[in-house]
């Protein structure tokens, strides 16, 4: 594992929470419990149902720590103070030339969904956003290598 600090927001940390719950207080429990069963149905050399669930187990587990891990390492991110520039947990809105605003939620990789308007403060997006203000235009180049140009609108 790391050292290196995870941002989150309040609800990116809970989510995070939420996932290791169930998968501590549930998951692993009807995974220990098929085991059983496969073990019980013999020879597990040969006991597809053994072999699936010894899967899983590994999966889980090895989220488990993961989880740990992330959460061991978070910073919650503060709901900003201000709107004067952009910052972690800032909610800014871009419009790019004639195309209809956009808003984005600035939060750390961990919980980064761009198809859920959530974009990582280490994204391509996200770097060229940070410490802008209303009103400036920010370029930023693409992982295709298109070149991209917007103006903030808000900050939230």
């Amino acid at each position: 594992m790391n050292n290196e600090v995870v941002y989150l927001t309040p609800e990116g940390y809970s989510r995070l929470e939420d996932e290791l719950r169930q998968l501590v207080e549930v998951r692993r429990p009807q995974i220990a419990e098929m085991i059983r069963n496969a073990k019980e149905d013999g020879d597990v050399m040969e006991n597809a149902a053994y072999d699936e669930a010894k899967d899983q187990q590994a999966f889980v587990e090895g989220r488990i720590l993961h989880l740990e891990d992330m959460l061991k390492r978070a910073h919650v991110i503060d709901e900003p103070t201000g709107n004067d520039a952009v910052s972690l947990g800032s909610l800014v809105t871009v419009a790019e030339g004639r195309r209809k605003p956009e808003s984005f939620r600035i939060v750390g990789s961990a919980e980064a969904d761009p198809t859920d308007g959530l974009i990582s403060n280490e994204s391509p997006m996200g770097r060229a956003l940070m410490g802008k203000q209303v009103g400036e235009t920010v370029t930023y180049d693409t992982p295709d290598g298109d070149t991209l140009r917007f103006k903030i609108v808000s900050i939230e």
